[in-house]
């Protein structure tokens, strides 16, 4: 946690100006008793009315400015807290922007979901009670000591007996209510990723009739959490009441004793009024000080949690000084790559090796599994070659800054993704500052034109959250607009057609031909309907390349290549 809180010298003046205000606070409540000793045993008990009144004015004006002091701190240390999150979630985001596709799957979304709310919170209070208490509780403990000792020595030793054992509890409920409010952490984790799977995948849930059965999953994990909640908050309500307990006992004590003293005339009524004060403001201090330890190692835990983020170091990164293609823009050559997940036994791919240039279609055709994806995810270094080399214009991609590279692609993947925002947006969000004849242009292209001036807005209709509100061949158009407002030097179309019926698809292909005619198109597809004007097919099996060649060719010297085409073509099609 020392580690995350480096980033606080963004807020030194205000964590100076806290203490500063939590200082004067203290020496307030410190100094009440005093006087209240001084009106009991010099005004009242002599019957001066005049100092009564002069000491109350004092009093008064001391409880006023304390308070006034103690509001200022607790905005003050607010405000930080929440600058210091705000700064934090930044900061674990634009972290994890920067991550690999297996980094991210390695922590899981709905963890990373968690390290930036749940976690950070936790942290956001520890923050406030320790800038608040890191000064006032220790300051009160020995401010009160000090007072205590100076009221009446003999008394201490009520306080002598009663904080040790005060202290040995406390320290007992804190062992073991510490490792519980570590697991918790874990537990919303577990609640944060069910939730997540259930919300999206509703539709496969129902299709199956599947919702008892993720309603059972459900309340396991969250019955989990609950009951390790409840058990950690048994301990800490437990706590309040036997602390209570041994405060009251020590009042009593301090009461009993104090009579006697001042019956054998060696204490005086207010300074015994003021020790009660004072051992409670010590009392005070020292449950201030156990709640902060209880949840410091909460926050400790998040902390880690956070740390694990931000300590991760992407695997993919920007070369120091990053070349860029100057001629042969849009060549694109695999030469010799081989590329394997980590934990795999084979590799996904190898020693694929093909070259393209602008103006030529490449189609990527196979069986599943064999490594159509995991091929084109290299080109934008989604994931790095183990073997050999990716290059764009005779530069290798791994020696290019990442941004550069894919702003020379326009990436369709296999799963349109829409995000919340009008259509227009949706569009822009392959070039931002394009003009609203760019965007029309685009949809025109991709065949989505038709049902976009059939909504109520046109360009500025609204996409539900996920794009439910358009259907799956909608979607598809729209991500490939996306990609084509672009006008890269190389387009890659991951299946980008599959949702898409014949006749739009024949519509959209001619259209994309005139558009792409200068930039390297590759294509990776199922439907051999899509590939068959390519400048060249690719044939995967297992992840290496079975033929390269035209359709005709394919046909007549690949043998996977003709049981593609005889399970999706009939033979008049086929001749």
């Amino acid at each position: 946690m020392i580690k995350l809180f480096k980033d606080l010298k963004a807020f030194t003046a205000g964590i100076i100006a806290v203490f500063i205000f939590v200082f004067l606070q203290s020496i307030a409540d410190l100094y009440l008793p005093t006087l209240m000793a001084d009106i009991v045993n010099n005004g009242m008990l002599q019957g001066d009315i005049g100092y009564i009144w002069r000491v109350g004015v004092v009093m008064l004006a001391v409880a006023g400015g304390g308070a006034i002091v103690s509001i200022i701190s607790s905005f003050l240390s607010s405000r930080i807290a929440m600058g210091f999150g705000k700064n934090l979630r930044n900061k674990i985001f634009s972290r994890v922007e920067s991550y690999s596709l297996h980094t991210f799957e390695e922590i899981g979304t709905a963890s990373l979901i968690t390290r930036t709310t749940n976690d950070i919170t936790q942290i956001q209070t520890v923050l406030v009670m320790m800038l608040r208490m890191m000064v006032s509780a220790p300051m009160m403990g020995i401010g009160g000591i000090i007072m205590a000792v100076s009221m009446n020595r003999g008394l201490t030793i009520i306080l002598a007996v009663a904080l040790p054992i005060l202290v040995i509890f406390i320290a007992t409920v804190a062992r073991k209510v510490i490792p519980l409010f570590k697991a918790i952490q874990k537990k919303i984790d577990k609640l944060n990723l069910v939730s997540r799977e259930n919300l999206t995948g509703i539709r496969v849930i129902r299709a199956f009739n599947r919702i008892d059965d993720e309603k059972k999953r459900f309340d396991e994990a969250n019955l989990d959490l609950t009951n390790t909640a409840i058990k950690a908050n048994k301990m800490m309500a437990a706590m309040m009441p036997v602390i209570m307990l041994i405060m009251n006992l020590t009042t009593v004590a301090i009461i009993w004793f104090g009579s006697i003293r001042i019956d054998l005339g060696d204490l005086q009524i207010g300074d015994m009024m003021a020790f009660l004060q004072y051992a409670m403001h010590i009392m005070m201090a020292l449950l201030m000080l156990s709640m902060m330890f209880v949840m410091i190692p909460r926050a400790q835990a998040s902390a880690v949690r956070i740390n694990e983020v931000l300590d991760m170091k992407p695997e993919i990164t920007d070369p120091l000084n990053p070349k860029k293609p100057e001629i042969q823009k849009g060549y694109l050559e695999f030469k010799e790559v081989t590329f394997s997940y980590p934990g795999a036994e084979n590799p996904a791919i190898k020693d694929i090796s093909f070259s393209t240039a602008p103006g030529e279609v490449t189609a990527i055709i196979g069986g599943t599994g064999s490594g159509k994806s995991t091929l084109i995810y290299l080109i934008p270094r989604f994931y790095d070659v183990d073997h050999g080399s990716v290059s764009i214009g005779g530069i290798d991609v791994r020696e290019m800054a990442q941004e550069d590279l894919r702003s020379r692609i326009g990436f369709v993947s296999q799963k349109a993704v829409l995000f919340t925002g009008s259509i227009m947006e949706n569009i822009q969000y392959g070039k931002e500052n394009a003009t609203e004849e760019e965007v029309k242009h685009a949809a025109e292209v991709a065949q989505a034109s038709e049902f976009i001036s059939s909504m109520e807005k046109g360009l500025y209709s609204e996409i539900a959250q996920g794009g439910v509100n358009v259907s799956g061949g909608q979607k598809q158009r729209l991500s490939i607009a996306r990609a084509l407002i672009r006008k890269p030097e190389i387009y890659v179309f991951d299946d980008s057609f599959s949702a898409l019926d014949f006749k739009t698809d024949a519509r959209l292909r001619t259209a994309l031909k005139r558009e792409t005619a200068d930039a390297a198109v590759i294509m990776v597809a199922q439907r051999v309907s899509s590939i068959m004007d390519a400048d060249r097919i690719i044939v995967l099996d297992q992840g290496e390349i079975v033929d390269i060649g035209t359709h005709k060719e394919l046909l007549k010297n690949c043998d996977i290549y003709r049981e593609i085409v005889a399970s999706q073509l009939s033979q008049e099609e086929l001749a």
